[in-house]
């Protein structure tokens, strides 16, 4: 069925039971305005802004979208971005989107004029809903824009080039619109990282949806009785296929606008979150503060927060060690995916494993592994080469790409760029991005494996482990280093502590400088190259 169909069973199902809660440490009295009819505020101290609808007025927002997308003439196939930041609005607004039959297509809030502009066209969108934040970037793209397509601007303000959302929904029928949606329909089209140029637009069907949501309810053993605590950007597979596992189960979940240490405690504290997922960062700074005495757990009610689990990148055994040290009782899980699969799962740890702690786990609930070399023939068990996965989650396609479809789609398996080996009991190591291995002296090196190693000593808060130039090598490994808060420290550490490496993956180049990460925690290596190799991007040059 498609996803759709969760949403209509959770509002006959629980119609009076919270669904979603917005949570905004930061927010200004002002920036109360949408939906004042439905929302309940029960501002704190500590989280003075707050609104929750329940299942039934989440459906009822959905089809309010629905039925006026159709009056205004979007029909299925059409496509229909999403440019917002994390709030109230997001998932009513996507899933009255799909409720047409139309193509949901989320915009990265970080975008440039020029991003956002390059990926409306490549999606053929013909609708954009927007938010406040972004009408100064909006300006410059109106021009550039088809004049025919609709712009919908969500919050207070509303420029002259835009309808405005909450007129433009209020008198729309709140009943279902008749539309048929089936599974194998085109449902979203979600872009790439583009850590390595402009992003690639991948397009997913419904089938891959409901794969993402069954699956995360069976990993995490979701319950109804849950409670998730949702952080990253919604726009991003990740957050959104977790947060799935909320509307599989029909239990509530809570947005929180902000990821500091303390708003993550309160907020897990005040509305009773179970499950909460966190990218590297987060969970470092988290237990940097708790480190340092400035968040004390004992001030929080956090005894039924009973699972952490991170994905979106490679998690340093060292932070998991330490993360259970504080939090003995918790289940842990990774989870590692991309866009072109749906998102996170198609490989995970699993809540029982955490002797395993390092690997990315073994193959999800309804995907298959295999691990290939050059050539594609699959390497034998403990070597490394490229992981492959197949599933029902598996994209249609990079759309309007057919020559970068080719390239990683073969007989329905996913080639994902990622190098990785198994070990014998068939658990699964992530090695590195195949782009990003160093080649030093006919040696390979994987900087995954020394920014693991790195980031165990104490005073690490950050690596990251790039290649730079080499007369006489080819390469050699330059670590960037982020020092913990209030530390200091020296080159001459760093290589005493790197004496327990291998010579030869030692880094040869240290640096002390901030570590970027975008905003699925995922470090910039090509920005870090840029700055100290001179290595330009070139791939938006070169994409039709």
């Amino acid at each position: 069925m498609p996803i759709t169909d969760l949403l209509e069973r959770n509002s006959k199902l629980y119609g009076d039971e919270v669904a979603l809660v917005e949570i905004n440490p930061e927010a200004q009295e002002a920036r109360r305005v949408a939906w004042k009819e439905y929302e309940l505020i029960q501002p704190t101290a500590d989280m003075p802004y707050r609104r929750e609808i329940t299942w039934s007025i989440f459906d009822e927002k959905s089809n309010r979208v629905a039925n006026m997308l159709l009056s205004w003439g979007i029909r299925k196939g059409q496509k229909v971005a999403i440019l917002l930041m994390n709030c109230l609005e997001w998932l009513p607004i996507y899933f009255g989107i799909l409720k047409t039959g139309a193509v949901a297509v989320p915009l990265n809030f970080r975008y440039t004029s020029d991003e956002i502009e390059y990926c409306l066209k490549l999606a053929d969108a013909d609708v954009l809903f927007f938010g406040p934040e972004f009408t100064g970037r909006m300006e410059a793209v109106v021009p550039k824009i088809s004049r025919e397509m609709l712009l919908f601007f969500v919050g207070e303000g509303c420029p002259l080039f835009a309808e405005e959302y909450l007129k433009a929904t209020a008198n729309c029928s709140s009943r279902p619109p008749k539309v048929l949606v089936d599974d194998e329909d085109e449902a979203a089209i979600y872009y790439s990282s583009g850590t390595t140029g402009f992003p690639k637009a991948i397009l997913l069907k419904h089938t891959a949806l409901m794969q993402s949501a069954r699956m995360e309810a069976i990993h995490h053993e979701t319950t109804h009785q849950d409670v998730f605590l949702c952080i990253p950007p919604l726009y991003h597979t990740g957050a959104k296929m977790h947060w799935f596992g909320s509307l599989f189960t029909g239990s509530k979940a809570v947005l929180l606008k902000g990821n500091s240490p303390a708003a993550v405690f309160q907020a897990a504290s005040q509305e009773r979150c179970t499950i909460v997922w966190l990218l590297v960062p987060w969970a470092q700074d988290i237990l940097a503060a708790l480190d340092r005495g400035e968040l004390n757990i004992e001030d929080f009610q956090l005894s039924q927060w009973r699972l952490m689990h991170i994905g979106a990148q490679p998690v340093p055994p060292s932070l998991i060690k330490h993360w259970l040290k504080y939090f003995p009782h918790h289940k842990y899980d990774t989870n590692y995916g991309l866009s072109e699969c749906a998102g996170p799962g198609c490989v995970h740890l699993g809540v029982d494993n955490v002797h395993k702690v390092g690997a990315i786990g073994v193959p999800g609930y309804g995907w298959k592994i295999k691990i290939v070399d050059e050539q594609n023939v699959p390497v034998a068990q403990g070597d490394v080469g490229e992981l492959c996965v197949k599933g029902p989650g598996v994209m249609v396609c990079y759309y309007h790409n057919p020559d970068a479809t080719a390239e990683v789609l073969e007989n329905g398996w996913l080639h994902t760029g990622d190098m990785a080996r198994q070990d014998e009991d068939g658990f699964i190591f992530l090695v590195d991005r195949k782009k990003d291995v160093i080649i030093s002296g006919g040696e390979n090196l994987y900087p995954v494996q020394i920014e693991d190693f790195l980031s165990a000593y104490p005073k690490v808060h950050d690596v990251a482990v790039i290649g730079l130039p080499d007369k006489r090598l080819g390469e050699m490994a330059a670590a960037i280093i982020q020092i913990k808060e209030g530390m200091t420290c020296t080159e001459s550490e760093i290589n005493q502590f790197c004496m327990d490496l291998p010579r030869y993956k030692r880094p040869r180049k240290i640096i002390f400088a901030p570590v970027p990460r975008n905003p699925t925690g995922k470090i910039e290596k090509p920005r870090l190259r840029e700055k100290y190799c001179g290595v330009r991007l070139v791939e938006a040059q070169n994409q039709g």
